[in-house]
């Protein structure tokens, strides 16, 4: 036994108890199962806004690399003193009788080029392109030419033009058919704002699409794969469940720039192109140069969740587009194909090698299933329509897949007519689960962690499917990612926990947001060119998903939950599969609580704990510079026989966890 420690502790604990003799103590029965933790319990949602796919986790370097963006030169810039009008031209693919998924490509006529100043491209990336000195980069193109004749200088440039990396690649195929060709070489410096350059040497005429340039460090080191260090942060999280793709991108503005599935499998150059929604959404954020390329389909989310041990959770559109927008409509009784979407992703995830769209996904690399759930039918929809729909496709989902369960929508807001009318219909109707958002100020949070309290623990589940504390107001340019925010969702996330008879699913929203190219804030993790770190937000939602447990148990003061007595909240699980109590308790008072957390457990107990908290000014964030100015610290704290004395720090979260045996 550690003497010297032993006398410190006694000592903490002295002054505790006198400290704390005007405080009601705080009861936790470890003994005695509430309600089970789903696995899901805490999961993440992924949405591709604040180019949070391309430009962001889809670790692509180029711009519009197909020519398909609405202006087909935009990211790119052409330049050479060989250049004649004409030269360089962006050609439409026949589109008869089958129509291309990818059909603009550029025609290049070299004549005579001996240096990068007489026929080159350049292309900006995606607000420049971060390069890493000493990481390889691989280069490759899709190339048609009736002969041989032209070569392709690739260069990696920094701000001032100055070339970092390049190599050569050789076109070694001619004809009429199309080829595809690649090449690798190291970058010698770094870039935060660099940019992509390509001049060609020689005669002839070239035709070039799929201009594509990847760093070599993607996550797993997968060709054309995902950025490693944003998967990383997802990783670390070990969540229950990623949500993808949305989120608004799922609706669409209108129902032709919905989210196609089907359109987002296969070869990569036979994806086609859609606007992103959030391009032209906000004024105060336009963003005209945001496009989905799919080159992160649903084939990549399957494989990102299995990656992380998450399940994965697919939102399909139900024919109904943002209702905020147009709100335009499918028919009902045209509603067949949306409905087969539906079935089709089923087999697609699930269905053996020998169905169509299992094949489909084992041609792709993945013969094993990817053992789909549940899967969420429409976003954030809304009113009598979305009933009507949602029906046809629950009866058509439970008829083939009667296992799987259906997330179903409550409409944009957590209370008023529009989801009292929808929670009382799907209540009724018996929803397997109901998708609840609310995007509010951090006094809603506080004031809302008894929720689900009197929610009907044998009814319908809820998903708190977006959630995020908002520092100065919906959607505004100005929410920060501050200690207040996270500190007031960590304290509704104890009401979530302590109702996980009711919760079974909970993720914030958004994801992630580019430093440069983001249009709505807060959002849980900021990227760069180069740089990647977690908010206050994320840590909060990390120490939750990390030590969610497998059962709730109580934990009361004055025999009521704590849910606001002294600025106090807390909840607290067992896990079965550590041998663990772990304790979660927000301060949000501007003092020092000194609080005595009295045990009933037929385990034994240890001598000390694991105490985990985190503790800042309220307007504390964290930045680009300093990325753990709010962050998770360790301390052991001691355990009394049955008494946890617990000092809790201004405006904390706290865990801790004690070993039972």
């Amino acid at each position: 036994m550690n003497l010297k420690f032993t006398a410190l502790a006694c000592l903490t604990a002295l002054t505790f108890n006198a400290a704390a003799q005007k405080s009601m103590p705080i009861m936790v029965n470890a003994d005695k199962s509430i309600a089970k933790v789903q696995p899901t319990m805490w999961g993440v949602f992924f949405e591709d806004i604040n180019m949070g796919a391309d430009g962001g986790i889809y670790a692509e370097l180029v711009k519009n690399r197909s020519f398909e963006f609405a202006t087909p030169l935009m990211g790119w810039s052409v330049k050479g003193k060989k250049i004649s009008e004409g030269d360089v031209l962006i050609l439409n693919r026949q589109q008869s009788p089958v129509n291309n998924p990818n059909p603009r490509f550029m025609r290049v006529n070299v004549r005579d080029a001996a240096n990068k100043t007489d026929v080159g491209i350049v292309n900006e990336g995606f607000r420049g392109m971060g390069i890493k000195k000493g990481l390889s980069y691989n280069f490759s193109v899709m190339y048609r030419q009736a002969a041989p004749g032209v070569k392709l200088h690739i260069e990696l440039l920094d701000e001032k033009n100055n070339v970092v990396g390049q190599t050569v690649l050789v076109p070694a195929e001619s004809g009429t058919e199309w080829h595809k060709q690649g090449v690798s070489f190291t970058a010698n410096n770094t870039v935060a704002k660099g940019k992509f350059g390509m001049w060609l040497e020689g005669n002839g005429v070239i035709d070039l699409d799929m201009i594509s340039l990847f760093p070599g460090d993607t996550w797993k080191q997968r060709p054309g794969g995902l950025r490693s260090d944003m998967v990383q942060l997802l990783a670390d999280m070990k969540p229950g469940f990623i949500r993808f793709p949305g989120g608004c991108v799922v609706e669409g503005r209108d129902l032709a720039t919905r989210y196609p599935w089907k359109k987002t499998i296969g070869p990569v150059e036979n994806r086609e192109l859609n606007i992103n929604r959030w391009n032209t959404e906000f004024k105060h954020r336009l963003t005209g140069d945001y496009f989905q390329t799919y080159g992160l389909g649903f084939f990549e989310y399957f494989q990102l969740a299995e990656d992380i041990g998450a399940q994965p959770l697919p939102i399909i559109n139900c024919g109904m587009a943002c209702q905020f927008n147009t709100a335009e409509l499918v028919p009902l009784e045209q509603l067949g194909s949306y409905v087969q979407d539906a079935l089709d992703l089923v087999e697609f995830a699930n269905g053996n090698i020998n169905t169509p769209w299992g094949k489909k996904r084992a041609e792709m690399g993945h013969p094993e299933p990817f053992n789909l759930k549940m899967m969420g039918i429409g976003n954030e929809n809304w009113g009598p329509q979305y009933l009507e729909r949602l029906k046809i496709f629950t009866d058509s989902l439970k008829k083939h897949y009667p296992d799987i369960k259906i997330v179903n929508s409550s409409g944009t807001d957590p209370n008023g007519a529009r989801f009292d009318f929808l929670n009382n219909a799907l209540r009724k109707n018996k929803a397997d689960i109901i998708d609840e958002h609310y995007y509010r100020s951090p006094d809603w949070f506080f004031s809302n962690a008894t929720r689900y309290d009197s929610y009907d623990r044998n009814g319908s589940k809820v998903f708190a499917g977006e959630y995020a504390a908002q520092s100065d107001g919906i959607a505004k340019p100005t929410n920060q990612n501050n200690w207040q925010c996270a500190i007031a969702e960590a304290a509704f996330m104890t009401g979530l926990e302590r109702n996980a008879a009711v919760v079974s699913m909970a993720s914030y929203a958004p994801l992630f947001a580019h430093a440069e190219g983001w249009q709505w804030t807060p959002d849980m993790i900021w990227v760069d060119n180069l740089h990647v770190y977690g908010t206050p937000n994320y840590y909060v939602q990390k120490l939750y998903s990390l030590y969610k447990g497998t059962d709730v148990v109580s934990i009361t003061t004055g025999n009521k939950a704590v849910a606001g007595q002294d600025s106090l909240y807390a909840s607290a699980v067992v896990d079965h599969k550590s041998n663990e109590l772990i304790i979660k308790i927000v301060n949000a008072s501007k003092k020092v609580q000194t609080r005595s957390v009295q045990l009933k457990s037929n385990n034994k107990l240890p001598l000390t704990g694991i105490h985990t908290y985190i503790s800042n000014d309220l307007k504390a964030v964290n930045t680009f510079e300093n990325a753990v100015n709010v962050s998770p610290k360790d301390e052991r704290i001691a355990v009394k026989g049955k008494t946890l004395p617990i000092t809790l720090k201004p405006y904390s979260f706290n865990v801790v966890r004690l070993a039972l045996r």
